[in-house]
């Protein structure tokens, strides 16, 4: 993305910068990271990038220079600058990373391997660390905003039940012949 480093540091949420991680502002990257590896598939460095980036965009794209150099003074964890492009290596694996636990659960889910009730228990532990994640970066999210995510991961998952029973139940495992609406809904 293009990067415009002689605009001010704008912001799409109400923290940035040296507000974050302000929780976190006597431990090392060590530390932060044994408590993110029990509980996460990314790294201090690319939750931290990834923060940043979505802190610092702008209408041109990601002012990744002016968060590299800066780093040590925006995240407390962080001991030393990066250059841009260790900065857009790190968001890029967080990406990579979001996207590959997504698609990781979403198999899990849609192959029958969880009962809705485990389903409901990983989404319920998702949901607890990702609020809580948040709360240490030192935003917060209005009741709204939860329960509008919360709705979507809802409706996500009850398409995501569907189709899987569709997947598996669309025959009958007797006869083969093709099961109707009402057999599928039944379920």
């Amino acid at each position: 993305m293009p990067e415009d480093t002689n605009s001010p540091r704008p912001s799409t949420s109400s923290t940035t910068g040296s507000d974050r991680f302000e929780r976190l502002e006597n431990a090392d990257y060590g530390r932060v990271r044994e408590f993110l590896r029990d509980r996460v598939a990314f790294t201090p460095r690319e939750w931290a990038v990834a923060r940043l980036c979505a802190d610092f965009r702008t209408r041109t794209g990601v002012e990744m220079t002016a968060i590299g150099e800066n780093l040590p003074e925006l995240v407390p964890f962080m001991d030393e600058p990066y250059t841009r492009q260790a900065v857009y290596q790190s968001r890029r694996s967080f990406e990579r990373k979001v996207r590959e636990a997504g698609a990781t659960f979403l198999y899990g889910a849609y192959s029958g391997f969880f009962t809705v009730d485990e389903i409901d228990d990983i989404t319920y532990e998702a949901t607890e660390v990702a609020r809580f994640l948040v709360e240490i970066e030192g935003a917060s999210r209005s009741y709204d905003a939860e329960s509008d995510a919360e709705e979507r991961v809802k409706m996500a998952m009850k398409d995501v039940h569907r189709s899987s029973l569709e997947l598996r139940y669309d025959h009958c495992p007797n006869c083969g012949e093709r099961l109707g609406e009402d057999a599928i809904g039944s379920e």
